[in-house]
């Protein structure tokens, strides 16, 4: 399957994280550029075959990818002699996509999208075109796309005020594109897509389908978006090609058996959970040394932090008792959530 990759902007946004050195495309994610995450996860997708369309320091994408064979794609380049948009800067690429449908992706996002699921939503409705959609809490530097029953974009707003939002649904930038849309997009001048091509397309009584994709998407167009996706990476949040990976951590030990009986009590607040404890039963005479440890109850009773979940682990030689401290744990843990 065939992909054109957005990799031409200036980035003047993120200039204070790449200093002008690099273009955006370049900009580091774990200690590699974002479009290398993005060519990762491409191919694992099946897109192999791979056009970008550049126009800000060129080279430096050129160098750094060459041909495409180590990352096990086939890639070549359009260069722009002059800023022509997003479609404007596909329709530059038609020697490569002529004749069959292709995939439209940014190359200054952090993604990882099921994009074998977007080809088969895109086959099956037989749509000009296919948006990948994603449902964003905060959605006013975005474009929305609304949505009929069916799925299909009724509208687009760009960039809209409070006042203007009715839909939760980002346009991420990411489409599969029938050929023949690109006929719709003038040659060689200024064209976008969300502001041109796909009004020109609902007009035309072209369809346009959405698809809502679950996972990760974060535009790094700003250092705010930029270093949030780094850390987003590290905390598997944004889950990078296997190759790129963070290699994992070691998995905890479980903590040794203690006491006869063992409950996990969920906590979403588990430090905080172990304060309210510890002031309740310090007075008490607990031990705090190592968690809470108590010998003043039948069986004793011990309670302690997970270091791999959410929740504190209680034990004791009594199963009343255990259960006994659950309940206090979850009583505490219900008010701190009021």
């Amino acid at each position: 399957m065939k992909a054109v990759i957005l990799a031409g902007g200036r980035g003047t946004r993120l200039a204070p994280v790449t200093h002008g050195k690099v273009p955006k495309p370049m900009a580091e994610l774990l200690g590699r550029p974002v479009m290398e995450h993005i060519v990762r996860h491409l191919a694992e997708c099946g897109f192999t075959e791979l056009c970008c369309a550049l126009g800000h320091m060129p080279d430096a994408i050129r160098r750094h990818f060459g041909d495409g064979s180590r990352y096990g794609v086939h890639m070549e380049y359009r260069t722009e002699s002059h800023p022509l948009g997003t479609a404007g800067a596909v329709k530059n690429c038609a020697p490569f996509w002529q004749g069959e449908p292709f995939l439209v992706i940014s190359a200054d996002a952090a993604c990882d999208f099921d994009l074998r699921r977007l080809w088969r939503i895109h086959r099956e409705s037989r749509a000009a075109a296919t948006m990948a959609l994603y449902p964003h809490e905060a959605p006013l530097p975005y474009g929305l796309a609304v949505t009929d029953s069916r799925g299909f974009v009724r509208s687009i707003i760009e960039k809209p005020s409070w006042e203007r939002v009715v839909t939760d649904l980002v346009n991420t930038g990411i489409y599969i594109l029938r050929p023949e849309v690109m006929d719709f997009v003038p040659e060689d001048v200024p064209f976008d897509f969300a502001l041109d091509l796909f009004p020109r397309l609902l007009e035309a009584g072209r369809r346009i389908r959405g698809a809502i994709l679950e996972g990760y998407w974060r535009d790094i167009g700003d250092p705010g978006s930029y270093y949030r996706a780094n850390l987003d990476a590290w905390e598997g949040q944004l889950r990078l090609p296997a190759a790129d990976a963070p290699p994992p951590e070691e998995t905890p030990a479980p903590p040794p058996v203690r006491y006869a009986c063992r409950i996990y009590c969920p906590s979403p607040r588990r430090a905080r959970l172990m304060r309210e404890l510890t002031a309740g039963l310090m007075e008490a005479g607990a031990d705090l040394r190592d968690g809470i440890s108590l010998s003043r109850v039948p069986g004793g009773i011990h309670i302690a932090p997970c270091p791999d979940r959410e929740a504190v682990c209680i034990e004791s030689d009594s199963p009343d008792t255990a259960r006994r401290f659950e309940a206090l744990a979850r009583r505490l843990e219900a008010r701190m959530g009021q």
